[in-house]
């Protein structure tokens, strides 16, 4: 059974940030699943970085202007559009003064860990969440890419369960590499409660949450987990996701047609292949 509709929900997308293998990968695979006739809809943060002119970003004004509560403030919801030259692939951005306009994904210039990664990802998560339902479509599978969607498998298998368009969808998250510690503080699950994702959601993390709890906080409420990482993944990490039971691609850092047997395959949960070594 195939996946025909995959949302991609990425944290770094070529040609909007500097290339590498992680962006390489947010572009190639859905590109991918456009040749093989899937629909797709894309997503990545607006970071401070991309040149909106360069690039052709504009206002989507129907989707735009919701405000997202995130730790007891309100944040303005913007999206932003453009589509890849050359190719039928378009991108939908999440922006907002506060978490993104102005700033980069991890770190500031100074290489400073930004202290509210936390509340950028759970509003990106949600940012995303509420656009989908704006737009009226209905995924097959999610792909999560990085740290800074960990926190929409959360969201989709508590807060969104009952939404008609994620009902029936299945997740998928890749794990990438990054320079994260994640200080977070005493106050997490409280940046964190939305609807019924509430403190009983992030028990089995204490108090804080640093950036392994963050993974297999996602690993937990997903369906599939494939490893994007340039080292091979900590053990602690893998043998969590096995002992969760989660169906694992068996390569790392795999092709986009890896990808699309891997959605497939957790589309139809009807196989489980084990870790690559």
């Amino acid at each position: 059974m195939e996946a025909e509709k995959i949302l991609f929900i990425a944290q770094e997308i070529n040609p909007y940030v500097p290339e590498s293998n992680l962006t390489r990968m947010g572009r190639d695979i859905p590109l991918d699943a456009l040749e093989r006739n899937r629909e797709i809809r894309a997503f990545m943060p607006k970071w401070g970085n991309i040149n909106e002119r360069r690039n052709q970003l504009h206002e989507v004004i129907r989707l735009s202007g919701m405000n997202i509560i995130v730790n007891d403030n309100d944040h303005q919801l913007i999206i932003k559009v453009a589509s890849i030259m050359g190719t039928r692939m378009q991108v939908y951005f999440i922006d907002n003064e506060d978490y993104f306009a102005k700033r980069l994904a991890e770190q500031d210039k100074e290489g400073n860990e930004y202290q509210d990664n936390v509340e950028r990802a759970a509003f990106y998560a949600r940012g995303v969440l509420e656009t989908v339902k704006k737009l009226r479509w209905v995924p097959d599978v999610i792909h999560c890419q990085g740290w800074i969607s960990a926190l929409v498998p959360v969201y989709l298998k508590t807060a969104y369960a009952d939404e008609p368009c994620f009902r029936d969808c299945r997740v998928v998250f890749s794990l990438t590499d990054h320079k994260l510690t994640l200080p977070t503080g005493d106050n997490f699950a409280q940046i964190l409660e939305y609807r019924n994702a509430d403190a009983s959601c992030f028990k089995e993390f204490g108090t804080s949450l640093k950036i392994d709890d963050l993974i297999k906080l996602a690993i937990k409420y997903s369906d599939g987990v494939t490893f994007e990482t340039k080292r091979k993944p900590k053990k602690a990490i893998t043998d969590y996701a096995t002992a969760c039971d989660k169906l694992i691609m068996e390569k790392r850092n795999g092709s986009p047609a890896d990808f699309m047997d891997f959605f497939d395959a957790v589309w139809s949960r009807n196989r489980q292949v084990p870790i690559e070594d």
